[in-house]
């Protein structure tokens, strides 16, 4: 398994990139990571924290994409920065999947110019997986793309549904879209036209349109909507388990006899607290790639980003992107 990293990508790099790395390479066998960045910063950096880099191969960058670049900089003065040289790395055969915690928009746009979409795929969509009251979901998309139509929001669906069989392993996955009530009629021309194409495609286990406040609930294993909608739904997601976890904190730390129940809850609360935290979850997969393509949390520690190599080993071993680029081929394109 070769995993190639975008060593300079997201608030903490590349410190936290680099220890995450080696403590993936302890937990996966014949793991080999390539990374890609500045090679002198690199190696002072790991000098700095005692880490030895004689396991790694680096592949010299010479500048870096900051988070708040516009993101077609990847493809004119940014295009020899680490995020660049990484995804172009991805198109070797050698080369199994793709992890940053770099400029999401930057990568979403690098990924479709230097990296190959699956065949019939129109747009390849950023993918989370987030809590549920019964479980895991996938929220697709949640912020790749910001306008699409009912033709995209299918194809969607019908990746999603793949990416919940054959990683989440849940038989027959529940679609939901995102719209503002659950009647047919309700939303925008495009979400109704979506509905009709969602609910006439027989492969798909399509329980109808999804209110906002349901989401969290279960009431579905995969999220179907645009990226602007996507993206205020994860950013919601987060800052709620944020805002619980902390007015927990305060209600418990508020007197003697909250302290004591605190103490005896400790450690059902921490299973609450690791349950709805998104840092655990292992970022997010762009789904219709040819090869899995992990965007870590911007604020990614060394444990975070461990899970998201982890994530992209896993999606790379069950071939994910091979299971829906085969499921696509005998689709028409007037399908999708």
């Amino acid at each position: 398994m070769k995993i190639v990293i975008d060593a300079f990508g997201g608030d903490f790099a590349p410190y936290e990139i680099l220890k995450g790395s080696i403590l993936a390479k302890k937990e996966i066998n014949n793991l080999d990571i390539t990374f890609c960045g500045n090679e002198q910063k690199l190696e002072a950096s790991a000098k700095e924290i005692g880490l030895n880099l004689s396991d790694f191969e680096i592949v010299d960058a010479k500048n870096t994409m900051s988070s708040d670049e516009n993101p077609s900089n990847i493809l004119n003065e940014k295009n020899q920065c680490s995020m660049a040289i990484a995804l172009k790395l991805l198109n070797e055969p050698e080369i199994d999947a793709f992890v940053s915690a770099g400029n999401t928009g930057a990568l979403a746009v690098g990924a479709s110019y230097y990296a190959k979409k699956i065949k019939n795929v129109k747009r390849a969509a950023l993918s989370p997986i987030l809590p549920s009251l019964k479980g895991k979901m996938l929220l697709i998309d949640a912020g790749a793309n910001l306008q699409c139509n009912e033709n995209v929001l299918l194809q969607f669906a019908i990746m999603g549904k793949i990416y919940a069989e054959e990683i989440l392993k849940i038989k027959n996955p529940r679609i939901g879209l995102a719209n503002v009530g659950a009647e047919a009629q309700k939303g925008t021309q495009t979400l109704k036209a979506a509905h009709n194409l969602l609910k006439n495609y027989d492969k798909l286990n399509f329980v109808g349109n999804i209110e906002a406040r349901y989401i969290p609930l279960g009431v579905c294993d995969v999220v179907v909507c645009d990226g602007l909608v996507g993206n205020m739904i994860l950013k919601t997601i987060e800052g709620t388990a944020k805002f619980l976890t902390q007015s927990l904190k305060k209600v418990f730390y508020k007197n003697i006899k909250t302290k004591i129940a605190a103490a005896l809850l400790k450690k059902d609360m921490l299973c609450l607290k690791n349950d709805i935290n998104y840092k655990n979850y292992g970022g997010a997969i762009f789904l219709g790639m040819q090869k899995p393509i992990i965007k870590a949390h911007g604020n990614s520690n060394a444990k975070t980003f461990k899970q998201s190599i982890l994530s992209a080993a896993f999606c790379a071993n069950q071939k994910i992107c091979l299971k829906i680029s085969d499921n696509l081929k005998n689709i028409k394109n007037d399908e999708v």
